[in-house]
């Protein structure tokens, strides 16, 4: 019985919600929206790609928070392109460094060695995580959580 009451309060509230937002005809302009399908990771304007562009699929990464990656968004401006957002703004890469994912500050304002650090690292991160959790011989009720691409074949599609 009450899960039945449940169910039919939930849905009320869907078709009350929904019948709202149709009736409205438009979101604000100042309404947030979310990217739900694959945004193409490009190099900014003005710059050659060596490599094929990235898809990244924003709705799979829905679990980690906004500010992960957006880390100077204050929730309230509109979220801009790391690369215009005069934080990873450079398109002359600085200096090498000497180990891989090791960026100075200075480094990490070019582009792509911002998004190779937050993204690479993260997924690698992820794979020492479940790897970890494998060695143990713990049982685990959850699968663990895929990893995601590390490497420049598995990112950038259609590379040799």
């Amino acid at each position: 019985m009450y899960k039945i009451g449940m169910g039919i309060l939930v849905s009320s509230l869907v078709v009350i919600l929904g019948t709202t937002l149709q009736v409205s005809g438009q979101a604000a302009e100042d309404a947030m929206c979310v990217p739900m399908g694959q945004i193409l990771i490009e190099p900014p304007e003005g710059v050659e790609a060596k490599k094929s562009p990235v898809p990244f699929p924003h709705a799979r990464h829905f679990l980690t928070g906004c500010r992960e990656c957006h880390h100077k968004w204050t929730g309230e401006e509109k979220i801009q392109n790391c690369s215009t957002s005069e934080c990873h703004d450079l398109i002359e890469p600085p200096q090498k460094p000497k180990k891989y994912l090791s960026y100075s500050d200075a480094a990490i304002k070019y582009y792509k060695y911002a998004y190779h650090q937050l993204c690479i690292g993260c997924h690698k991160e992820i794979k020492m995580a479940n790897k970890a959790i494998e060695m143990s011989y713990k049982v685990v009720k959850n699968t663990l959580p895929a990893a995601g691409p590390s490497s420049c074949k598995e990112c950038h599609v259609g590379e040799e």
